[in-house]
C-alpha cells in the first residue's frame, strides 16, 4: 500500500514544487510507482512535468468536488513509473468549497485514495504555499509530511507556525502524520548566511534534517520550462545527483 507524503510550506519560492517534482521522479526512477497529486492551483507541477493545461480534461479539483473519481484524472506522463493528478486555476475555487460544504470536505478528506494506494508504492502531494484548507485536508490523509526551506531567516521564522499546524493536525485529523524531513533548497555554502541558518536548524531539528542540501543551480531552474524533472533534463548533474540523494533517504525513512 502506498505510502503518501505532502510537501508543505506555507512560505511561497522556496523550491516546494521544484523538490516535489524532482523526488517523485527519482523515485519513480528506481523502480517505484509514484502518483504526483498536484494539489496547488499555480499548477506549477503540472506543467513541471511536461502537461500543457490547455488539454487536460480533469483534475484534483474535479475529484474534490465529486464530478469524478481520482482513478479517472490520472494521467501517465513520459517519464517512467510516474503518473499525475494534475491542477489548474479552478483549484483556487474548491479551498472556499471546502470551508462552505461540509459534505465536500468529507469527501476531499477521503479522496478516495484507498482506491488506488495498493496501485503506488508512494504518492506524493504538492500542497499550495499556504496553511489553508487544501493544505490541511492533504495533511490529513498522509502519512508524512517534507519541508522545504530556503536557507534564509525568514524562513526559520515561519518554520515554529508549520510545526505548529502539523501539530494541530496530529490533535485533529491524524495522529499519525509524522515529519519525514526538512529539505534545505537554494543552498549556498559560499554564505556566511547559509552556515548561520543551517547551525540553527541543527541545534533545534537536526533529527528531520535531510543530510544533503538542494544548491541552487540553473539547470535545476529551467529544467521546468523544458517540462522536465532534472534527472531527465541534466542527469549528471549536481541537481540531479543532490535530489537523488534525498530521495534515498526519503525511502528510507518512510
Amino acid at each position: 500500500m502506498a505510502k503518501v507524503v505532502s510537501f508543505s510550506n506555507q512560505k511561497g519560492g522556496v523550491g516546494k514544487t521544484t523538490s516535489c517534482v524532482n523526488i517523485s521522479a527519482q523515485v519513480a526512477s528506481k523502480g517505484k510507482r509514484v502518483l504526483m497529486i498536484d494539489m496547488d492551483p499555480q499548477g506549477n507541477a503540472t506543467s513541471g512535468l511536461g502537461l500543457p493545461k490547455s488539454k487536460i480534461k480533469k483534475t484534483i479539483y474535479d475529484v474534490i468536488i465529486g464530478r469524478c473519481d481520482i482513478k479517472e484524472a490520472v494521467i501517465k506522463t513520459a517519464f517512467k513509473n510516474l503518473s499525475v493528478v494534475p491542477a489548474t486555476i479552478d483549484l483556487a475555487g474548491a479551498e472556499l468549497e471546502l470551508y462552505d460544504l461540509e459534505e465536500g470536505a468529507e469527501n476531499f478528506a477521503k479522496i478516495a485514495l484507498d482506491s488506488i494506494k495498493d496501485d503506488y508504492d508512494y504518492i506524493f502531494i504538492d500542497c499550495p504555499p499556504s496553511l489553508g484548507m487544501l493544505t490541511v485536508k492533504a495533511l490529513s490523509i498522509s502519512d508524512g509530511i517534507v519541508i522545504p526551506m530556503q536557507c534564509e531567516f525568514y524562513s526559520l521564522e515561519g518554520m515554529s507556525q508549520l510545526l505548529n499546524t502539523v501539530k494541530k493536525i496530529r490533535q485533529i485529523y491524524n495522529p499519525s502524520l509524522q515529519i519525514v524531513g526538512i529539505l534545505l533548497t537554494m543552498y549556498n555554502g559560499r554564505l556566511t548566511l547559509t552556515y548561520q541558518v543551517v547551525a540553527e536548524l541543527k541545534k533545534y531539528y537536526s533529527d528531520i534534517l535531510f543530510k544533503v542540501p538542494i544548491s541552487r543551480t540553473v539547470r535545476l531552474s529551467e529544467a521546468p520550462g523544458y517540462g522536465k524533472p532534472i534527472c531527465y533534463h541534466d542527469p549528471y548533474g549536481k541537481g540531479s545527483l543532490e535530489y537523488a540523494a534525498v530521495a534515498k533517504e526519503l525511502m528510507m525513512r518512510i
